[in-house]
């Protein structure tokens, strides 16, 4: 297993395409501390790059790598290996490379621009939310065998997670403005892990009150103890469960 890991994170390593993607992310951090006049205004910037750009590109590029790897997991199967040692050992590499790439790209500059709590809360959340969508990945590639609708699955999961879930929280919001469902809407909330993302790194900002009387009621559960362990808590089960999904289907599948 940990063979398999070293080669899928090795291959990883040397491709052209992640090799851009940390450059692009390091230009894009840099850039932000070093343009801006405070480093908020720089935590900003990053942050919208951990809400759009990350996930898009986690889930995207190790969609399509799964679908160029059919022979050689094909290979595997034939070997005395078995079907879960080898999904996840797949997981694994792929999530490791990922989560490298990141680190060098952004986590570096935030800890040299930003060495508080921001800066860290910000690493962190980047790294998970590049795991929730490697796990998404490995969901749409095992939904077809078709690449192109694959592909097509984990660009719409994006959309969904990026744009569209906040178009229809807003929507709800407009629709039942005389209710108070403000708390409902925390519970809405573990339904996105864009959105539990957004939310700690806001509060940790401080810039929390930009948000309203919802804002207040964001940091009264996520900024206290139980609502930081609930939080990182559903973004780990955001990982762990369409994994487990697409293991399954993985284990049951005739290839």
């Amino acid at each position: 297993m940990n063979r398999i890991i070293k080669i899928i994170f090795l291959d990883i390593l040397k491709n052209k395409i992640i090799l851009a993607y940390t450059l692009i992310l390091a230009i894009l951090s840099w850039s932000s501390f070093g343009l801006e006049d405070n480093s908020a205004k720089g935590l900003l910037t990053i942050l919208n790059i951990i809400l759009f750009t990350v996930p898009l590109v986690s889930i995207l590029f190790a969609t399509i790598y799964l679908y160029n790897s059919t022979e050689f997991i094909e290979l595997l199967l034939s070997q005395p290996i078995k079907r879960k040692k080898i999904w996840l050992s797949l997981f694994l590499g792929l999530s490791l490379a990922m989560v490298l790439a990141f680190f060098i790209g952004a986590g570096i500059p935030l800890l040299i621009n930003a060495p508080d709590s921001v800066g860290i809360m910000m690493l962190v959340i980047g790294c998970l939310i590049t795991l929730v969508f490697v796990a998404l990945a490995f969901l749409s590639s095992i939904l077809t065998r078709d690449k192109a609708k694959g592909i097509g699955i984990a660009i719409m999961g994006w959309l969904y997670f990026a744009l569209l879930f906040d178009g229809l929280i807003l929507y709800l919001l407009f629709q039942f403005s005389d209710y108070p469902i403000e708390k409902a809407m925390i519970v809405v909330t573990a339904f996105s892990p864009i959105d539990l993302a957004r939310i700690q790194i806001l509060l940790h900002l401080d810039v929390s009150a930009m948000m309203g009387y919802t804002g207040a009621i964001f940091k009264d559960f996520f900024g206290t103890s139980l609502g930081l362990l609930l939080s990182f808590s559903l973004l780990c089960l955001w990982i762990i469960i369409p994994f487990f999904i697409s293991l399954i289907k993985f284990k049951n599948k005739d290839l």
